[in-house]
């Protein structure tokens, strides 16, 4: 008996807009949503998971969508920030669990990086997922709650190398990763989420700590970028992901970084000072961002369809589509049997034993 095959709609890029989606199924009027050519991508949250079948046929139904597909991405760091948790889904550490280990095995911490990075990665391909926004860069200053734990260590050469060793394992399962949030939010106490942070220090400083591992690593070890909602008032008074002298004078030119860079959620308090969700994807996307995120609203993200008049450049749709991974990646069954995978699973297993 043959199959019936899939009609996608055909699409000559992927759009600048990353969106979400409800619930454990794509709705009707979410399928025309994400047919927009506007659309780029999805991210995925906690509340699209039930468990490993419904998300692997959530991310195939949302694949089959479009020619080329759509990026699926979702916010899988580790410790706090774990979006899929049951049904084999391997609990992944904190940041700073292997940074407490650097202090007393360098290497060892290098090693259990990459087996993070690669089971957290292979899991996720198994299930359809293209990416996770991690790992997270910031600089852990004792400052920031909603950083805390999810940073690797106050040093910035710790917080590279650990980062190079975790962007390899993502690799080595075919992921690409993120450096967040861009040029750092360590070392400020607002949470962006809920406010509009200011951080008050030097260009100078700035670089020489915080921005260091963007400029250590480059686009071939951390292949996208999310900048902060945080105004850095002594370089600018736009916060760093609406501004074109952070993305563009500093991040590409400075920097020569020639990844891709995502905003944060336009929807956070610290995009408010754009002005409504229009203002907001106009400021992100004209300061230099390839991909704007729009989450948790709908209604905001079809308004923001509606108005929003926007050609991503050749070079923008390129980086993005750079981020798909080129290999197939083996279902859940088959990633079981790897060897790579379950010595892996064992030394991530050891880590989240230590105390």
């Amino acid at each position: 008996m043959s199959s019936t095959p899939i009609h996608r709609a055909q699409t000559t890029s992927l759009g600048p807009l990353m969106v979400d989606v409800h619930g454990y199924v794509l709705t009707a009027a979410e399928k025309k949503r994400l047919q927009n050519p506007l659309v780029g991508g999805v991210i995925l949250f906690a509340r699209n998971y039930k468990d490993r079948a419904q998300l692997t046929a959530l991310t195939r139904s949302i694949h089959a969508l479009r020619s080329p597909a759509l990026l699926i991405a979702v916010d899988h760091e580790g410790g706090r920030v774990q979006r899929f948790r049951t049904d084999g889904f391997t609990t992944l550490p904190t940041m700073r669990k292997l940074g407490e280990l650097w202090m007393t095995q360098p290497l060892v911490a290098m090693r259990r990086a990459t087996d993070v990075g690669y089971v957290l990665a292979s899991e996720l391909r198994a299930c359809g997922v293209d990416l996770s926004f991690t790992p997270v860069l910031d600089l852990d200053y004792g400052e920031s709650d909603v950083i805390g734990d999810r940073s690797f260590h106050r040093d910035p050469r710790v917080v590279a190398m650990l980062a190079r060793a975790l962007a390899q394992g993502l690799s080595f399962a075919g992921m690409s990763s993120c450096g967040k949030h861009f040029p750092g939010h360590g070392a400020v106490t607002a949470d962006s989420h809920h406010e509009i942070p200011l951080d008050h220090r030097s260009l100078k400083q700035i670089m020489a700590e915080d921005a260091a591992p963007y400029d250590w690593l480059g686009d071939q070890v951390i292949t996208s970028v999310m900048p902060a909602h945080v105004i850095y008032t002594k370089v600018d008074s736009k916060p760093a992901g609406f501004s074109a002298k952070w993305i563009q004078e500093i991040l590409r030119s400075k920097l020569k970084y020639d990844g891709v860079v995502f905003s944060d959620d336009l929807t956070m308090e610290g995009a408010s000072v754009a002005g409504d969700i229009l203002a907001r994807a106009e400021a992100a996307l004209q300061a230099g961002c390839d991909m704007a995120l729009v989450c948790n609203r709908p209604d905001l993200a079809d308004e923001l369809l509606g108005r929003l008049r926007w050609k991503s450049k050749a070079l923008s749709v390129a980086r993005i589509q750079r981020l798909m991974s080129a290999s197939a990646a083996p279902d859940w069954k088959a990633l079981q049997r790897l060897p790579a995978y379950q010595q892996a699973l064992a030394s991530v297993r050891m880590l989240n034993e230590r105390s």
